[in-house]
């Protein structure tokens, strides 16, 4: 059996017209709520609904494996133009800076290839396993499965779709409810405990935790031993020396050491090429100079690796809080407020496209028969990377040929008005001490939980997302969870792993449309 082509013209045509629908509604939306929505299953319900038009033209849509590169087209090009493109470019705009908006773009999209590049090379690694969580994945793939084959699975996601619908008409985060039925438990318990902490610290103590910028030196310390965790993984040897490299995994560990150099290496060019177009050689002194290119590669890189970490387990990725993170170190270090300025905006463009794939491939690998055939599987995964690079391709000529509509009506990403405030007022020498003091919790945290279950990465992610509603329903969804397998015992996973498909896609659904409702 051969995976269809990306490139064939059937399939081409509808990528196409998918992507250039998800960038201008990425963008819109962004721009007038502040979010990003999920639309790998408004990608996936177009083909489904295609493929029953009773014209023989239309049966090819019926491939499942068409309905996934549709899907990611869609989704590749909204997070694409939305969180990688157009979210940088907002900051140099607003620091009046209009000089820099194009070397910012070409940076940006640069490090938005690359993004997608580099989970594709760490896709079914240690690292990042096709096995993880990935819940959008989940859904979306559920949600084709279901379209294509119908019987008992569609009702049960059919009940959670409408489930969803009705939970998030009530306002309840029915995406946080579905992942706490098939993600990690003890990481999902620390990610609803950390949104929960946030969300009642005024109330119960009288503390903003962000303001006093506790959330963010919790992530720093859980984020730098995650880092750690990261290359122990891959140096560590093994305990069982017949166990062959890669043995339950397409990417070796080699392969993962090699992706991570090309990521870090990709990194350190895309912030050299921003920093020389942007002029900030005059900015600042040589070894200033050569601290910002080695500083913002890192920052960029561990950006995307605690986005594609949270993503993975939980569903949520805080992107904008942790480039919030990259700027106040930057502001500590003492980079001018030109340098921050491309600082951030670097930052922000990694990590959603990063994510992003990673749902994408977990939804083809689900389709493609969970790694069953190999040779499939990995043939599979390169036309989905290859739609994914056209779909940003087209995301970038979007972004080109409409922000100067969107700045010269003065709407940019709200986040943006936060980083600029932000570089404008500077932080206190005691913020210093703060992130350091609270660093250490969130160092130990990790730590503990090992890379596995990631407690310190999530735990700060809730802390960030400042959610009390969705730590809420995660810990109602584990205790139900736990409820139902004392009772039922594991053969109840499959059914509430479709039904927690059918609240994630549910919630994707409900807030997609109710977006566009209120957008117009």
């Amino acid at each position: 059996m051969k995976h269809p082509k990306a490139l064939e013209p059937f399939t081409l045509f509808l990528t196409v017209v998918t992507a250039v629908l998800g960038a201008i509604i990425g963008m819109q939306i962004l721009l007038t709520l502040g979010i990003t929505p999920s639309t790998s299953i408004i990608g996936a319900l177009i083909a489904v609904v295609l493929a029953r038009i009773p014209i023989q033209v239309f049966k090819k849509y019926r491939s499942v494996h068409r309905q996934n590169l549709i899907q990611t087209s869609i989704s590749s090009a909204t997070f694409g133009a939305a969180n990688s493109l157009l979210i940088p470019i907002g900051v140099p705009f607003l620091m009046g800076k209009t000089e820099l908006i194009l070397p910012m773009l070409i940076g940006a999209t640069l490090a938005m290839f690359v993004d997608a590049a580099l989970l594709y090379k760490l896709f079914d690694s240690k690292i990042f396993p096709a096995s993880g969580t990935w819940p959008l994945g989940v859904a979306t793939a559920e949600s084709i499965v279901a379209g294509d084959q119908g019987g008992r699975r569609a009702g049960l996601l059919g009940v959670g779709v409408t489930g969803g619908l009705v939970g998030s008409f009530l306002g309840i985060p029915m995406s946080a409810f579905g992942v706490a039925f098939i993600g990690n438990i003890w990481a999902l318990m620390m990610f609803g405990v950390g949104m929960l902490v946030s969300g009642y610290s005024i109330p119960l103590f009288g503390v903003d935790l962000n303001k006093l910028y506790i959330p963010h030196g919790f992530m720093i310390g859980a984020g730098l031993v995650a880092f750690i965790q990261v290359f122990l993984v891959i140096v560590k040897k093994k305990e069982n020396p017949g166990e062959k490299e890669g043995a339950t995994t397409t990417k070796s560990d080699r392969d993962t050491s090699r992706a991570l150099k090309f990521g870090y290496l990709a990194y350190l060019g895309i912030v050299l090429v921003i920093a020389v177009t942007g002029g900030l050689i005059t900015h600042m002194s040589l070894g200033m100079f050569l601290v910002y290119l080695l500083f913002a590669a890192i920052a960029a890189f561990a950006h995307e690796l605690i986005v594609g970490i949270a993503a993975m387990h939980s569903g949520w990725f805080p992107a904008f809080a942790v480039a919030l993170i990259t700027l106040v170190v930057g502001i500590l270090i003492g980079f001018p407020p030109v340098a921050l300025g491309l600082l951030v905006g670097f930052s922000a463009s990694t990590g959603a496209a990063f994510a992003d794939m990673g749902y994408d491939l977990k939804t083809g690998y689900l389709l493609r028969g969970n790694g069953k055939d190999p040779e499939f599987e990995l043939a599979g995964r390169r036309q989905q990377l290859i739609t994914g690079m056209i779909a940003f391709g087209i995301a970038m000529l979007a972004v080109l040929f409409t922000y100067q509509g969107f700045f010269a009506q003065n709407m940019v990403p709200p986040v943006d008005k936060v980083y600029v405030a932000t570089i404008e007022a500077g932080v206190s020498g005691n913020t210093a001490w703060t992130l350091l003091m609270w660093a250490i919790p969130g160092a130990l945290l990790q730590w503990i939980g090992g890379p596995g279950r990631q407690l310190g990465v999530l735990f700060s992610t809730g802390l960030l997302l400042v959610n009390p509603a969705a730590g809420w329903a995660v810990l109602a969804g584990i205790l139900i969870r736990f409820t139902v397998l004392k009772w039922k015992g594991k053969g109840a996973e499959a059914p509430m792993s479709i039904m927690a498909a059918g609240f994630i896609a549910g919630d994707a659904l409900y807030s997609f449309f109710n977006s566009l409702f209120k957008m117009k």
